[in-house]
């Protein structure tokens, strides 16, 4: 049977024979070109592969996941101290003197310089003192007076009102305060999180 019977018994009696030859040489030439290609990425895989493995043996390698797997569990462990740190902190700061007011002033018209002075400090939800320390000729006296949720029982001089203004609506406010606080938690929580899906 010659190659036109070979091709009438398939059905492609009508194709002529040297396109096959050229579809058959193109073919091959795109699976060497392919060849080359996977040759080259298992070489370069092979280099990276004997980098990695230089002067390790099994043995070395099952070191190195153990201290790997060590650090990761002191990195969590760590990161939950850390965040029960942060919480007693934020904890801590709620009853801290967060918020200041200074006005400075002259008691007495004969005085110079501003030498008396009203500073009012509170804590986040507005609890705190007001000192006021007078200066004249005979010495320096100072006072105090309890402020309750901004606000004192005692009747308070101009000055020491500036000061408890200043320090109530200081930048660093209650709200501005909270703000601050609750994206500090977030963060921690976060990286926290982070840590533990690692």
């Amino acid at each position: 049977m010659n190659q036109s019977n070979i091709l009438n018994y398939l059905g492609l009696g009508w194709l002529d024979p040297f396109y096959i030859v050229i579809f058959l040489l193109i073919l091959i030439l795109v699976i060497f070109i392919l060849h080359f290609v996977q040759m080259a990425r298992f070489r370069k895989i092979r280099e990276e592969y004997e980098v990695f493995m230089e002067g390790k043996d099994g043995k070395s390698l099952e070191n190195q996941f153990e201290e790997l797997f060590t650090d990761i569990s002191d990195l969590k462990t760590a990161t939950r101290r850390d965040r029960r740190d942060i919480d007693s902190l934020l904890k801590n700061i709620q009853s801290c003197y967060q918020k200041m007011g200074l006005v400075k002033y002259d008691a007495f018209h004969e005085m110079g310089g501003k030498l008396s002075f009203a500073l009012c400090m509170l804590d986040k939800d507005d609890n705190g003192y007001i000192m006021n320390s007078v200066h004249s000729n005979n010495g320096c006296y100072t006072y105090t007076k309890e402020i309750v949720d901004g606000k004192s029982a005692i009747d308070l001089g101009f000055e020491e009102k500036e000061a408890l203004e200043q320090a109530v609506t200081l930048q660093n406010s209650k709200d501005h305060h909270d703000r601050v606080i609750k994206e500090a938690s977030r963060r921690a929580e976060r990286a926290a999180r982070k840590t533990t899906d690692k």
